[in-house]
């Protein structure tokens, strides 16, 4: 026989008698009063306010410049150039002029920037093989059917790297001049380190090999460039054996797709440790030497060079400032309504009508 319960009856699923069981724990419920109300919505308008003025002034203390090169200078001849795809291996070099009106002081970042390109579109995202980039072997020469059709080339050799985004990677170079009193001389630009470090160190590597004497072209050795590559992967960088292959950092920064359609990639940071460049770009005439390579016209697209300065902050983008702005600005008109419907009819509602 089983031992009876000993609370067996109607009365056995009661909680116990205890504070917290029956809810008699201290409690303290808020009493939303104009005192205590309007305070608050003033308070926070000003801290909105205040931080958007901050960061207003953090921003303009910023310089950028955006120079669109698409027909610029002489650089409309390259744009009917490529309008023809026959024309595609054939060089094309131009030259823009600008002026810098105001020293660009501190670190200088030199971007490239395109109109109207949707990297974000979901199907051209998804158009690569994150193994293959990562240096595995048996991707390197069987590449993911995600990037077809750009998965073979017209020998029927295996792209690398496979794809839409890299086919389409941006291949224009750029050469910066300034043009002082005296002479002209090159912008001198860091060309490395611009890349995420997970991306360069983690998400990108080169295919290991037992033999460690082989070259990177051998290595390759197999596989085909991208349709409108016109260099293979293992010799993106002539100058630099070390920055050749998925690890080249122009690659890298490209295969990192952009948010929206109109954007900027890093393509160089300023050598400050060079005359007159110590301070920043000095105010002056400056010229940009273009390898005008991408085309643009079949997305209805623009190309430009973009310098800016960046703070603590990031680089120039007037938004979160302005929203601070805007946000501190509703609130304070929503407190002073508040604030007159409550003089209005009084603290206690006695001038309200039934």
């Amino acid at each position: 026989m089983g031992k009876a319960k000993a609370n067996a009856g109607p009365l056995a699923r009661r909680p116990d008698n205890s504070a917290f069981k029956q809810q008699r724990l201290p409690a303290w419920s808020p009493m939303l009063t104009a005192q205590t109300v309007l305070p608050f919505f003033y308070g926070m308008a000003t801290v909105c306010v205040l931080l958007g003025v901050w960061l207003l002034v953090t921003v303009q203390n910023t310089h950028e410049l955006k120079v669109d090169y698409t027909h610029a200078g002489s650089c409309d001849k390259c744009f009917e150039m490529r309008k023809n795809r026959s024309n595609a291996s054939q060089s094309c070099n131009c030259t823009v002029v600008f002026t810098i009106e105001n020293t660009f002081k501190g670190d200088v970042f030199f971007y490239y920037g395109l109109i109207n390109f949707h990297q974000n579109l979901r199907q051209y995202m998804d158009s690569r093989d994150d193994g293959q980039m990562i240096g595995r072997n048996k991707n390197l020469k069987n590449p993911s059917s995600y990037c077809e059709p750009f998965i073979k080339d017209k020998n029927g050799l295996p792209i690398a790297p496979c794809g839409a985004v890299a086919n389409s990677m941006f291949n224009d170079s750029f050469t910066l001049v300034y043009h002082s009193a005296a002479s002209s001389r090159v912008v001198p630009l860091f060309r490395k380190g611009i890349t995420w470090y997970t991306d360069k160190n983690v998400k990108f590597r080169n295919p290991q090999v037992e033999n460690k004497t082989l070259t990177l072209a051998q290595v390759f050795e197999g596989t085909g460039q991208p349709l409108y590559w016109q260099k293979p992967v293992y010799d993106l960088d002539p100058w630099d054996r070390n920055n050749n292959g998925f690890i080249n950092e122009d690659l890298i920064v490209w295969m990192r797709e952009a948010a929206f359609p109109n954007f900027k990639k890093l393509y160089g940071v300023l050598n400050r440790a060079i005359e007159p460049f110590t301070e920043g770009l000095p105010a002056g005439n400056y010229s940009v030497l273009i390898s005008y390579n991408f085309p643009v016209e079949y997305f209805q697209g623009r190309k430009e060079v973009v310098l800016s300065t960046v703070s603590w902050f990031g680089g120039q983008n007037n938004f979160l400032p302005i929203a601070y702005l805007v946000t501190g600005c509703l609130i304070l008109l929503l407190a002073v309504i508040l604030t007159a419907v409550w003089w209005k009819f009084g603290k206690n509602g006695q001038n309200m009508e039934e």
